[in-house]
Formats: C-alpha cells, structure tokens, sequence
C-alpha cells in the first residue's frame, strides 16, 4: 500500500478526469500543474523523490504548508490557493473511493477549508477606454490588422480568453443573422450575434480563406495563439492606448477585462442581466450579478431618487463617564 500513490495518482488522470468525468484539457492541465507543484514540495520536504512518496506522506499538514508556500514563494492569490486545495480535494475523494483503508486520511484533507478572500469589484473599461484600445493596434501591419480585429470582437462579444484563441474560421457565419460560434466553459456551445461593423470587419479579416480548421487569429508561425501571447497583446495595445487615454494605464487591463467590459456596456444600455448571463454563458443568473454591484450609474440614480432624512446635524457627546470611555475605544 505505500508505493501506490503513483498508480494512484495516474488512474486519477486517466481514468477519473479523462475516462470518467471527461475533463476539458484546461481542467486536467490545470489539476497537472497542481499535482507537479505539490510532489515537487514534498519530494524537498521529505527528502524523497516524486516516484518514493506514498499516500501517507501527503497528509493534511503537508498539505496546508504547501497552500502557504504557494502564496508566500510564489505570489499566488487567495482564489489561486483554493483552486489547488480543489484539485487535492479531488483526488483524495478519489482515493478513499478506490481504497476505503484511507478514509480517515483522506478525510482528514478533505475536512481542510477555503481560504476566504476580499472579492473585488470587477474592473472594465468605459467607453473612451475602449475606443483608445481598439485604435492602437497599427492596422498597417498584418499583426496590427489581426490585434484589432480580435479585441473588437472580444469587447462586442464577450468572449473568454479561452474561447477567442480556441475559434476557428468555420465559428464564424457571415451574412444574414451574422454571429460566431463557441465551446464555453463546461462544453456549452454558444453562438453570439456580431454587430455590422464587427461582421464586416471580421470578413475583410478572412478574406478569401475557406479552410474551416484554420484558427481565426493565429500566430505569425500559423499557430493557436496561446494564452500567455493573448495576455501580451492585451498589455502592448494598453500601454500604446494609455497615452492618449491615460486613464487605462491606471487599470490592470488582462483579457477578461474586456469581458467584464462587454457585460458593463450591456448593463448600462439597459439589457436584462438574464439576458446577459445568456450572452456570456454563465451557468446561473446570480454569476452576472457582479456587473449591478460594480455599476456606479445605478446607485447613483438610486441615491438620487432618496431624499435625505430631516436629523439635525451634531456630534454625539456623551454624559456619563462610562459612555465617555466607550466614546474613546
């Protein structure tokens, strides 16, 4: 039984994630990253390596050392550190299915909280910050061409960053009814209708290229553009828009901002958040509401619909001694 955790660990990934649950490619390369963190931390921890470690050596202790060393060495954030302490908490549900000896360890990791974390309100780009991003790339170049092409489609769409690098040129379907088809979050297709100008441009974009298969806006190489490349153009096409609107060189701007930024501009024209939740493929109604509570124009149209009560002004001054004190803490 002490040598089993690496067969352990690879039935999880090909039976359970792959064979069972059917994870998406995102899910099992992030439960991967996880798991090459975590053996790495015990191997130094122990002294041992990956392939000697047993289910035993990753108890619960190791376990949270390793969720703090995550934040503490490596920067992550609170919401990171949950997503690692999900993907350990997997496995061992795993674990005490398949070998029922380790309940109580497993339990053990189980029974381990989230970390609770300030939830920020969400960042996005107004009007003006939006016009200055899509006109930075320089459309004289066939990579500036490809740039502003994407982010138009990502501020009017709404797009996952996943799901813009993932479109190919048979997701996008021109003339009447024109709209771009995607596989969301949770295998969920989605199609989302384009607006004239962005139809338009996406078929100049295309030109006379009918290979369905081929990615929307690839690489210079032809390529997917990978995630990391996306979060590039994102801060190159800020920085250059920052200087004629230098209010976006205050935001931390990365492609989900753009996201956020497509649902704000829905909200503010008015658009149900039941229809918005649609039209970004949230799995429930309640997800969208973030856009209300980041909505500044809504309180502030609330607030004016409130008259002030009729108190009259003045600083509390206590009269007893134990008041006074209570006054000072």
């Amino acid at each position: 039984m002490s040598a089993a955790l690496p067969a352990l660990i690879q039935r999880f990934f090909t039976d359970r994630l792959c064979t069972q649950l059917e994870a998406s490619r995102h899910t099992v390369a992030g439960y991967r990253d996880t798991f090459r963190l975590l053996l790495r931390y015990a191997s130094a921890e122990l002294g041992k390596p990956p392939v000697k470690l047993t289910v035993e050596d990753i108890d619960a202790d190791l376990v949270a050392n390793f969720l703090v060393h995550t934040e503490t060495a490596r920067g992550n954030t609170a919401r990171s550190r949950n997503t690692r302490l999900a993907a350990i908490r997997s496995f061992f549900r795993f674990v005490a299915m398949t070998d029922p000896t380790w309940l109580l360890h497993c339990q053990r990791v189980l029974a381990m909280p989230n970390k609770r974390y300030v939830k920020r309100t969400v960042t996005f780009l107004d009007a003006d910050e939006m016009a200055a991003l899509l006109a930075a790339p320089d459309r004289s170049t066939w990579a500036g061409r490809r740039d502003h092409a994407l982010l138009l489609l990502a501020v009017q769409t709404g797009l996952r960053a996943s799901e813009l690098v993932g479109l190919t040129l048979g997701d996008v379907v021109l003339g009447t009814g024109a709209h771009i088809r995607c596989l969301g979050k949770g295998r969920k297709e989605r199609a989302t209708p384009l607006r004239r100008d962005t139809a338009k441009l996406l078929a100049t974009w295309i030109g006379a290229d009918k290979d369905e298969c081929r990615p929307l806006f690839p690489s210079i190489r032809g390529e997917r553009l990978s995630r990391d490349a996306l979060e590039h153009l994102v801060r190159k096409h800020c920085l250059t828009a920052a200087r004629i609107c230098p209010s976006i060189g205050a935001k931390r701007v990365t492609p989900h901002t753009l996201r956020h930024s497509n649902a704000m501009d829905l909200l503010h024209h008015g658009v149900d958040p039941a229809v918005i939740a649609l039209w970004l493929g949230h799995e429930n109604v309640e997800t969208t509401q973030i856009y209300i509570h980041a909505d500044m124009r809504m309180k502030q149209k609330a607030l004016a619909r409130v008259a002030a009560p009729p108190t009259p002004s003045g600083r509390f001054r206590p009269d007893d001694q134990l008041l006074a004190f209570l006054e000072g803490l």
